[in-house]
């Protein structure tokens, strides 16, 4: 028997007079001290439980500065046959905006029944107007954060629906249309358009969207969204293992229904997303590239594109360095590290920068590489690796005390090569 409990609490930094006392003296950063513990529970690693605290400490920071961003933190405790895990979700991206430094004061364990116990005390330094423009991005998110959400309710549905489909060819609905009465409106179309982005049926979205462009061939959301449902229904294919061959078709119909959404609209932002998918999965790289790249010449605030781009350029270079291509791979990477992005994206490149400093170690840049590892930290206080391997960089280079500070964190964190490397 399984048990959950969840406990999510929205919340609003809202310490409103400490926010307007820091801009009205011009003061845009604040240095606050929090402390934070966590119990870990059966399913975390020594790694994440350390993880957590560290980010619950930095929550209370942001909130102890006062800044004015509603937000929501969530606790998920699964109990299972006398084992419990845990999980925890927090805005990473709203932190990582506010909080320009951390520093680490006190960090200890104890033990509460049989369950150790981490507890934290860091002193950070919070931008408080660096938040402004990510608080517009994410009011911005939410009409494309709603239309996800409801890819998701929809999602555990579509199994079972791809079977169907599979059985049963999509056949042709005759429009009957009275011929001495009125043409068929665009508000028509607009109505099955909404039909199909509410119905859970795959089936009936690309019928609906099949009518509406019947309906009005100028109608630009039609394709777009019959090209998402094809779209599904490859993501669902590859998910059960089928050959390429067998969901092939799917792709050449939504490439079909992009290109037409293009040609009625080329400034519309989801016909492009969608052509950029379709590229990708056709393993057509630079192609896919220059699509999310033509969403954000049209909308820079477009966050769906640019997670996009950041996930195809790093898989890019990935392969790229994996061929030991490494000066391909540094031009790949350059594309994407050297654009001018918020601090707020800067979690999101952090697997870019984790490869491009690899690939200055194989290149013998020791300089570089410590600097793109330092990246990696900020973002990650906890990434052991990085502590590691910027430790051996700083020996290399007679950087001794830099080198057993980074390898007592490393320690602290429970990695045993890293103890074992300290006098």
């Amino acid at each position: 028997m399984n048990l959950y409990r969840q406990l999510v609490t929205p919340s609003l930094f809202a310490i409103s007079i400490i926010l307007w006392g820091a801009v009205a003296f011009g003061a845009t950063t604040k240095t606050v001290i929090a402390d934070s513990q966590y119990v870990m529970a059966d399913g975390d690693t020594l790694a994440g439980a350390e993880e957590k605290v560290l980010q619950r400490a930095q929550r209370k920071a942001v909130e102890e500065a006062g800044v004015y961003l509603e937000s929501t933190f969530q606790d998920v405790e699964k109990e299972s046959d006398g084992r419990s895990t845990q999980t925890s979700s927090l805005e990473i991206r709203t932190i990582a905006a506010a909080i320009t430094e951390t520093e680490i004061l006190e960090s200890r364990r104890s033990f509460e029944g049989d369950r150790p116990v981490f507890f934290v005390r860091i002193r950070a330094t919070v931008d408080i107007g660096s938040l402004a423009e990510t608080i517009r991005r994410l009011q911005s998110d939410q009409q494309l954060a709603q239309h996800f959400r409801q890819l998701q309710r929809e999602n555990h549905q579509l199994r079972s629906q791809l079977r169907e489909l599979r059985q049963q060819p999509i056949g042709v609905r005759m429009l009957a249309i009275d011929p001495h009465g009125k043409p068929a409106s665009h508000q028509q179309a607009r109505a099955l358009i909404e039909a199909a982005l509410h119905t859970s049926s795959l089936r009936d979205k690309i019928q609906l969207s099949t009518d509406a462009a019947t309906l009005d061939d100028r109608n630009v959301d039609a394709p777009i969204v019959r090209g998402q449902t094809y779209l599904q229904l490859v993501s669902l294919a590859f998910s059960q293992k089928t050959k390429t061959t067998e969901y092939r078709d799917y792709l050449n119909k939504a490439k079909v229904d992009f290109d037409r959404a293009i040609a009625l609209d080329t400034k519309n932002v989801w016909a492009w997303i969608g052509k950029g998918d379709v590229l990708t999965w056709q393993k057509r790289l630079d192609e896919a590239a220059f699509a999310f790249e033509q969403v954000l010449d049209i909308d820079p605030f477009a966050d769906v594109a640019r997670q996009r781009l950041i996930n195809l350029y790093t898989t890019k270079a990935r392969h790229q360095a994996d061929s030991k291509q490494w000066h391909p791979a540094l031009a790949t990477l350059k594309k994407l590290l050297d654009t001018q992005s918020h601090e707020s994206w800067l979690p999101y490149h952090k697997e870019a920068y984790a490869l491009r400093g690899k690939i200055y170690l194989k290149l013998n840049q020791p300089e570089l590489a410590i600097a793109d590892l330092s990246t990696v930290i900020q973002v990650d206080p906890t990434n052991v690796t990085a502590l590691i391997t910027r430790a051996q960089l700083y020996r290399e280079g007679l950087q001794g005390r830099l080198a057993k500070d980074d390898l007592e964190r490393a320690c602290d964190l429970g990695s045993i090569p890293a103890c074992e490397q300290l006098p």
